[in-house]
């Protein structure tokens, strides 16, 4: 049965994967790029290993990570003891942000002007306090959007404090690391706890219960990162990283792949760890069920090793590349790649599945995968559209986040909650290691043709953050088109039942 369900997940991801890959060996076909050998080896293999990681991720979510969660949350909800509940969801939160393997490239970043470990540490606080926050809001069923309404008014606050400082270079860094720590290990696990919470404790009427604690999640490195940056020193410096492609192909995909196997062994042992305390402790789930949940941690931990070995050697250099190329070429093509990219590459991101389908089973089909992913393929691809914009015209990350803030909170008010906890759920799914390795690099690559490297920090960054964002937009409209759907139809039947002809109508007195 499982071999069967591998095969479909890959046939998955290769049709995910298969539109970015093409595009960029259609590129290699123009005039405008000139790509090695040795750069369209190592892109094919990183491609190769893209798919069946895709699949093998996809595949171990739906065996381990899914389940693991779910049974954590209503397991510590059925022990009815809220501290218990909360200092566990705080621990966990925290202990798994700071195992997260993109949190550690985050900090290496931002090491010239603030210390590493303690932006780490503060992050990982930041994620543990509000997933605790996010479990409240579930016991005492709380309106998601309140709450985003009122910690967002608080980071624009701090935002206002950063320019003041005059650290306001800092802030794309600040709104993409919102995106960055909620990466492809935790996504799954935390969408599954709050189903297995909302299960035990949460309203059964209400669908958006099981959402929101991912939106919520996002908030908090967002937060921390601005906190640090008001105290951080006023010489910005950012080197770009080399992206140059090795000729030893498989020494780097073997220097690599052993790196990127520690980080995901730490990360995703924390997760199985944690899970094994709460299994002696209440959970008590039998041997069989035991069994299918360690092949599935097996599965989970080859595909996401595949995963990001892929992207980050053959992926990296050849976004860099196309963005370096493409804005020395013409700013318009730049643009229009952009859109083009944004819709593609949403496809290969490999937690954008585990949601879609979690969305579609807890809402019954009311929001179907296809819906889903029409909305953030949108989305995402209006996201980078905008972000090349900047990159071309030079301009500060706040003329977007504002005022895209202030639409996708005010449609909060108009829509069903479900969509908007499903929304602001998908913005932090969607900003996962295919945008942090694939996209960025290619709005760094375009920032220094343009702008030159001095500017990578002010105008490359917030790419992450506006895919974070503009889905937040997208998939609330979808919301919103159902609800005048729904209006529309009520119309016409009552127009048919008043023009219904009286000769019609029988009389039985």
């Amino acid at each position: 049965m499982e071999l069967k369900e591998l095969k479909d997940k890959i046939l998955e991801a290769l049709i995910s994967a298969l539109p970015i890959t093409a595009l960029v060996y259609l590129m290699g076909l123009t005039p405008l790029f000139e790509f090695s050998a040795v750069e369209l080896i190592t892109f094919t293999i990183g491609a190769v290993l893209l798919v069946l990681g895709i699949g093998l991720f996809n595949l171990g979510a739906d065996l381990a990570m899914t389940p693991m969660g779910t049974h954590v949350g209503s397991g510590l909800s059925k022990q009815r003891k809220l501290g218990l509940l909360l200092f566990v969801c705080f621990v966990l939160g925290m202990l798994i942000t700071i195992a997260e393997p993109d949190l550690q490239v985050l900090a290496n970043q931002v090491s010239a002007v603030m210390n590493g470990t303690v932006l780490v540490y503060a992050v990982g606080f930041g994620v543990g306090a509000f997933l605790v926050i996010a479990v409240l809001k579930i016991v005492f069923r709380k309106s998601l959007s309140n709450i985003l309404m009122l910690f967002y008014m608080l980071l624009f606050a701090l935002a206002l404090m950063l320019a003041v400082n005059g650290n306001l270079p800092l802030l794309p860094m600040s709104f993409d690391s919102g995106g960055v720590t909620t990466g492809p290990i935790t996504v799954p696990f935390i969408m599954a706890l709050g189903v297995g919470i909302s299960s035990v404790l949460g309203d059964p009427r209400s669908k958006d219960n099981s959402f929101g604690l991912v939106a919520l999640c996002s908030v908090g490195p967002v937060l921390a990162v601005l906190v640090l940056g008001i105290f951080a020193s006023n010489d910005l410096t950012y080197a770009v990283p080399d992206y140059t492609v090795s000729s030893d192909i498989a020494g780097a995909y073997l220097h690599t792949a052993a790196h990127t196997c520690k980080e995901v062994a730490v990360a995703l042992g924390m997760i199985v760890v944690f899970f094994l305390v709460c299994q002696a402790a209440f959970l008590k789930l039998p041997l069989k069920r035991l069994k299918k949940i360690a092949v599935g941690v097996v599965i989970t931990y080859i595909g996401l090793v595949m995963f990001l070995t892929g992207v980050n050697v053959g992926f990296m250099p050849i976004g860099y590349k196309l963005g370096h190329s493409l804005a020395s070429s013409s700013s318009e093509l730049l643009i229009g790649f952009g859109l083009i990219t944004g819709v593609l590459v949403v496809l290969a991101e490999p937690a954008i599945h585990v949601l879609n389908g979690q969305v579609e089973d807890v809402t019954g089909g009311m929001v179907s995968k296809k819906s889903m992913m029409i909305g953030l393929c949108v989305g995402v691809g209006a996201a980078i559209t905008l972000s090349m914009v900047r990159i071309v015209y030079d301009f500060s990350l706040v003329y977007y986040i504002i005022p895209g803030y202030f639409i996708s909170l005010a449609l909060s008010l108009f829509v069903p909650p479900v969509y908007t906890a499903i929304a602001f759920d998908s913005g932090g799914v969607a900003s996962g290691p295919m945008t942090s390795g694939f996209i960025l690099p290619f709005a760094v690559g375009a920032c220094v043709a343009l702008q030159g490297e001095e500017a990578v920090l002010r105008d490359a960054f917030g790419v992450v953050a506006l895919v974070a964002m503009i889905p937040l937009i997208t998939i609330q409209l979808l919301g919103f088109k159902g609800i005048l759907d729904a209006h529309v139809q009520e119309l016409k039947a009552m127009k048919r039942i008043l023009d219904a002809d009286d000769q019609q109508i029988i009389n039985f007195m």
